[in-house]
Protein backbone atom coordinates (compact mmCIF):
# COMPACT_ATOMS: atom_id res chain seq x y z
CA UNK A 1 0.00 0.00 0.00
CA UNK A 2 0.97 3.63 -0.52
CA UNK A 3 0.45 5.85 2.54
CA UNK A 4 0.42 9.61 1.94
CA UNK A 5 1.29 11.69 5.01
CA UNK A 6 2.07 15.26 6.02
CA UNK A 7 5.81 15.52 5.49
CA UNK A 8 8.61 15.98 4.95
CA UNK A 9 10.41 13.08 6.59
CA UNK A 10 10.61 13.19 10.40
CA UNK A 11 7.34 15.08 10.91
CA UNK A 12 5.11 13.89 13.75
CA UNK A 13 2.78 12.41 11.14
CA UNK A 14 5.74 10.52 9.70
CA UNK A 15 6.46 9.08 13.17
CA UNK A 16 2.85 7.90 13.49
CA UNK A 17 2.92 6.32 10.02
CA UNK A 18 6.20 4.52 10.73
CA UNK A 19 4.67 2.95 13.85
CA UNK A 20 1.32 2.03 12.31
CA UNK A 21 2.48 1.05 8.80
CA UNK A 22 6.15 0.01 9.12
CA UNK A 23 6.10 -2.22 6.04
CA UNK A 24 4.15 0.03 3.67
CA UNK A 25 5.40 2.52 1.08
CA UNK A 26 5.24 6.00 2.62
CA UNK A 27 4.70 9.11 0.48
CA UNK A 28 5.44 12.51 2.08
CA UNK A 29 3.26 15.46 1.01
CA UNK A 30 3.78 19.18 1.55
CA UNK A 31 0.31 20.06 2.89
CA UNK A 32 -2.74 18.36 4.39
CA UNK A 33 -4.83 19.00 1.24
CA UNK A 34 -2.03 17.41 -0.81
CA UNK A 35 -2.32 14.26 1.33
CA UNK A 36 -6.07 14.10 0.88
CA UNK A 37 -5.90 14.82 -2.86
CA UNK A 38 -3.35 12.02 -3.27
CA UNK A 39 -6.04 9.52 -2.22
CA UNK A 40 -8.76 11.17 -4.29
CA UNK A 41 -6.53 11.07 -7.38
CA UNK A 42 -5.43 7.48 -6.56
CA UNK A 43 -1.77 8.39 -6.15
CA UNK A 44 -1.99 6.80 -2.69
CA UNK A 45 -4.22 4.22 -1.06
CA UNK A 46 -4.54 5.95 2.31
CA UNK A 47 -3.76 9.36 3.78
CA UNK A 48 -2.67 10.03 7.36
CA UNK A 49 -3.27 13.59 8.57
CA UNK A 50 -3.51 15.28 11.98
CA UNK A 51 -7.02 15.96 13.27
CA UNK A 52 -6.70 17.20 16.84
CA UNK A 53 -4.08 18.06 19.46
CA UNK A 54 -4.75 17.78 23.19
CA UNK A 55 -3.38 21.28 23.84
CA UNK A 56 -4.48 23.23 20.77
CA UNK A 57 -7.65 21.52 19.63
CA UNK A 58 -8.73 20.66 16.10
CA UNK A 59 -6.68 21.07 12.96
CA UNK A 60 -9.26 23.16 11.14
CA UNK A 61 -7.96 22.63 7.62
CA UNK A 62 -8.45 18.87 8.04
CA UNK A 63 -12.02 19.24 9.31
CA UNK A 64 -13.01 21.81 6.70
CA UNK A 65 -11.45 19.91 3.80
CA UNK A 66 -13.33 16.75 4.74
CA UNK A 67 -16.61 18.68 4.86
CA UNK A 68 -16.28 20.99 1.87
CA UNK A 69 -13.89 19.28 -0.55
CA UNK A 70 -13.30 15.57 -0.02
CA UNK A 71 -15.58 12.54 -0.05
CA UNK A 72 -13.34 10.25 1.97
CA UNK A 73 -13.94 8.11 5.05
CA UNK A 74 -12.04 7.87 8.32
CA UNK A 75 -11.07 4.20 8.57
CA UNK A 76 -8.77 4.34 11.63
CA UNK A 77 -7.50 6.76 14.24
CA UNK A 78 -3.96 6.91 15.65
CA UNK A 79 -3.27 8.67 18.95
CA UNK A 80 0.39 9.47 19.51
CA UNK A 81 2.33 11.27 22.28
CA UNK A 82 4.01 14.51 21.17
CA UNK A 83 7.34 15.81 22.50
CA UNK A 84 8.51 19.21 21.29
CA UNK A 85 12.17 20.27 21.32
CA UNK A 86 13.97 23.46 20.31
CA UNK A 87 16.78 22.77 17.83
CA UNK A 88 19.39 24.83 15.96
CA UNK A 89 22.10 24.30 13.39
CA UNK A 90 25.24 22.90 15.12
CA UNK A 91 27.11 26.07 14.15
CA UNK A 92 24.77 28.09 16.37
CA UNK A 93 24.61 25.79 19.40
CA UNK A 94 27.01 27.87 21.50
CA UNK A 95 25.68 30.00 24.33
CA UNK A 96 26.61 33.30 22.65
CA UNK A 97 24.57 32.74 19.50
CA UNK A 98 21.24 34.53 19.84
CA UNK A 99 18.29 32.99 18.00
CA UNK A 100 16.68 35.61 15.77
CA UNK A 101 13.73 33.58 14.44
CA UNK A 102 11.92 30.39 15.50
CA UNK A 103 10.10 28.30 12.90
CA UNK A 104 7.49 25.55 13.27
CA UNK A 105 3.94 24.49 12.53
CA UNK A 106 1.34 26.83 14.03
CA UNK A 107 0.14 24.17 16.49
CA UNK A 108 3.68 23.46 17.69
CA UNK A 109 4.34 27.16 18.28
CA UNK A 110 1.09 27.40 20.25
CA UNK A 111 1.88 24.26 22.27
CA UNK A 112 5.10 25.94 23.44
CA UNK A 113 3.69 29.42 24.05
CA UNK A 114 4.69 29.68 27.73
CA UNK A 115 8.25 28.52 27.08
CA UNK A 116 8.66 30.92 24.17
CA UNK A 117 7.15 33.80 26.15
CA UNK A 118 9.54 33.31 29.07
CA UNK A 119 12.74 32.37 27.23
CA UNK A 120 12.42 33.94 23.76
CA UNK A 121 10.15 36.93 24.29
CA UNK A 122 10.39 39.28 21.34
CA UNK A 123 11.90 36.66 19.03
CA UNK A 124 10.21 36.44 15.64
CA UNK A 125 8.02 33.36 15.12
CA UNK A 126 7.30 31.99 11.65
CA UNK A 127 4.79 29.29 10.71
CA UNK A 128 5.71 26.40 8.40
CA UNK A 129 3.67 23.57 6.88
CA UNK A 130 5.02 21.07 9.44
CA UNK A 131 7.58 20.78 12.23
CA UNK A 132 9.83 18.74 9.93
CA UNK A 133 9.65 21.43 7.25
CA UNK A 134 10.91 23.90 9.85
CA UNK A 135 13.82 21.64 10.80
CA UNK A 136 14.68 21.10 7.14
CA UNK A 137 14.69 24.84 6.48
CA UNK A 138 16.99 25.52 9.46
CA UNK A 139 19.43 22.84 8.26
CA UNK A 140 19.51 24.37 4.77
CA UNK A 141 20.21 27.93 6.01
CA UNK A 142 23.20 27.62 8.37
CA UNK A 143 24.14 31.27 7.81
CA UNK A 144 20.95 32.45 9.55
CA UNK A 145 20.42 32.39 13.32
CA UNK A 146 17.32 30.21 13.24
CA UNK A 147 15.73 27.61 15.48
CA UNK A 148 13.01 25.05 14.84
CA UNK A 149 10.53 23.33 17.13
CA UNK A 150 10.10 19.65 16.34
CA UNK A 151 10.76 16.08 17.43
CA UNK A 152 13.96 14.19 18.12
CA UNK A 153 13.81 12.34 14.78
CA UNK A 154 13.76 15.68 12.93
CA UNK A 155 16.92 16.75 14.75
CA UNK A 156 18.66 13.52 13.71
CA UNK A 157 17.28 13.57 10.15
CA UNK A 158 18.41 17.13 9.45
CA UNK A 159 21.58 17.25 11.55
CA UNK A 160 20.40 19.78 14.13
CA UNK A 161 21.34 20.18 17.79
CA UNK A 162 18.61 20.16 20.45
CA UNK A 163 19.24 23.02 22.88
CA UNK A 164 16.01 22.70 24.92
CA UNK A 165 14.07 19.46 25.44
CA UNK A 166 10.35 18.95 26.10
CA UNK A 167 9.36 22.59 25.81
CA UNK A 168 5.59 22.04 25.37
CA UNK A 169 3.59 23.82 28.05
CA UNK A 170 1.71 20.83 29.49
CA UNK A 171 2.88 17.27 30.12
CA UNK A 172 -0.07 15.56 28.41
CA UNK A 173 0.52 16.41 24.78
CA UNK A 174 -1.03 13.95 22.32
CA UNK A 175 -2.25 14.27 18.75
CA UNK A 176 -5.03 12.35 17.00
CA UNK A 177 -4.19 11.36 13.44
CA UNK A 178 -6.83 9.95 11.12
CA UNK A 179 -6.40 7.46 8.31
CA UNK A 180 -8.49 8.34 5.24
CA UNK A 181 -9.61 6.05 2.43
CA UNK A 182 -12.04 6.07 -0.49
CA UNK A 183 -13.93 3.11 0.97
CA UNK A 184 -15.63 3.15 4.37
CA UNK A 185 -14.49 -0.26 5.65
CA UNK A 186 -12.61 0.06 8.96
CA UNK A 187 -8.87 -0.64 8.76
CA UNK A 188 -7.29 -3.04 11.25
CA UNK A 189 -3.85 -2.04 12.52
CA UNK A 190 -1.34 -4.04 14.59
CA UNK A 191 -1.35 -1.59 17.50
CA UNK A 192 -3.08 -1.30 20.88
CA UNK A 193 -6.78 -0.68 20.27
CA UNK A 194 -8.47 1.73 22.69
CA UNK A 195 -12.05 2.19 21.46
CA UNK A 196 -14.51 2.31 18.58
CA UNK A 197 -15.82 5.61 17.26
CA UNK A 198 -18.16 7.07 14.69
CA UNK A 199 -17.71 10.58 13.30
CA UNK A 200 -20.60 12.59 11.88
CA UNK A 201 -20.91 16.07 10.40
CA UNK A 202 -24.33 17.57 11.06
CA UNK A 203 -25.89 20.70 9.55
CA UNK A 204 -28.90 22.00 11.47
CA UNK A 205 -32.12 23.28 9.86
CA UNK A 206 -31.85 27.06 9.57
CA UNK A 207 -33.20 29.28 12.37
CA UNK A 208 -35.08 26.65 14.37
CA UNK A 209 -35.09 27.22 18.12
CA UNK A 210 -33.76 24.27 20.08
CA UNK A 211 -32.41 22.42 17.00
CA UNK A 212 -29.07 21.60 18.61
CA UNK A 213 -30.83 20.46 21.78
CA UNK A 214 -32.98 18.12 19.69
CA UNK A 215 -29.89 16.71 17.95
CA UNK A 216 -28.14 16.04 21.25
CA UNK A 217 -31.30 14.43 22.62
CA UNK A 218 -31.21 11.82 19.83
CA UNK A 219 -27.94 10.57 21.34
CA UNK A 220 -28.81 11.14 25.00
CA UNK A 221 -31.95 9.02 25.25
CA UNK A 222 -30.15 6.19 23.38
CA UNK A 223 -27.29 6.48 25.91
CA UNK A 224 -24.76 7.12 23.13
CA UNK A 225 -21.84 9.00 24.64
CA UNK A 226 -20.27 11.84 22.65
CA UNK A 227 -16.50 12.27 22.96
CA UNK A 228 -16.43 15.50 20.95
CA UNK A 229 -18.73 18.15 19.52
CA UNK A 230 -17.41 21.20 17.70
CA UNK A 231 -18.89 23.86 15.43
CA UNK A 232 -17.23 25.04 12.23
CA UNK A 233 -18.34 27.78 9.79
CA UNK A 234 -20.35 26.66 6.78
CA UNK A 235 -18.69 29.51 4.85
CA UNK A 236 -22.09 30.68 3.61
CA UNK A 237 -22.59 33.57 6.03
CA UNK A 238 -22.08 34.72 9.60
CA UNK A 239 -23.87 32.47 12.06
CA UNK A 240 -24.00 29.47 9.70
CA UNK A 241 -22.28 26.38 11.12
CA UNK A 242 -21.98 22.63 10.83
CA UNK A 243 -21.16 20.41 13.79
CA UNK A 244 -18.45 17.77 13.99
CA UNK A 245 -19.64 15.03 16.35
CA UNK A 246 -17.61 12.06 17.58
CA UNK A 247 -19.73 9.26 19.02
CA UNK A 248 -17.96 6.81 21.34
CA UNK A 249 -19.70 3.89 19.67
CA UNK A 250 -19.17 1.85 16.53
CA UNK A 251 -21.88 1.52 13.92
CA UNK A 252 -24.55 -0.98 14.96
CA UNK A 253 -27.85 -2.08 13.46
CA UNK A 254 -30.18 -0.11 15.73
CA UNK A 255 -28.92 2.77 17.89
CA UNK A 256 -26.75 4.86 15.56
CA UNK A 257 -28.90 4.32 12.45
CA UNK A 258 -31.89 5.33 14.56
CA UNK A 259 -30.13 8.50 15.76
CA UNK A 260 -29.18 9.45 12.21
CA UNK A 261 -32.71 8.83 10.93
CA UNK A 262 -34.17 10.93 13.75
CA UNK A 263 -31.81 13.83 12.98
CA UNK A 264 -32.73 13.69 9.31
CA UNK A 265 -36.43 13.67 10.26
CA UNK A 266 -35.74 16.90 12.17
CA UNK A 267 -34.49 18.46 8.93
CA UNK A 268 -30.75 18.04 9.59
CA UNK A 269 -28.22 17.08 6.93
CA UNK A 270 -26.02 14.27 8.26
CA UNK A 271 -22.72 13.26 6.67
CA UNK A 272 -21.20 10.00 7.87
CA UNK A 273 -17.42 10.54 7.94
CA UNK A 274 -16.51 7.12 9.29
CA UNK A 275 -16.96 4.38 11.85
CA UNK A 276 -13.58 3.04 12.93
CA UNK A 277 -11.23 1.87 15.68
CA UNK A 278 -8.88 4.12 17.62
CA UNK A 279 -5.33 2.92 18.33
CA UNK A 280 -2.77 4.13 20.89
CA UNK A 281 0.79 4.42 19.62
CA UNK A 282 3.66 4.04 22.07
CA UNK A 283 6.18 6.84 22.55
Amino acid sequence: MKIAYLGPQASFTDLAVKKAFPEEHQVPCVTIPDCIEAVIEEDADYAVVPLENALEGSVHITVDYLFHEADLSIVAELTSPIQQHLMVHPGHSGGDNKVEKILSHSHALAQCHKFLHHHYRGTSLEQTTSTAAAAKYVSEHPQEKLAAIGNELAAKEYGLTIIHENIHDFAYNHTRFIVLHKQSDALRIDQKKSSDKTTLMVTLPKDRSGALHQVLSTFAWRQLNLSKIESRPLKTGLGDYFFLIDVAHGMDEVLLPGAISEMEALGCEVKMVGTYSSYLLEA
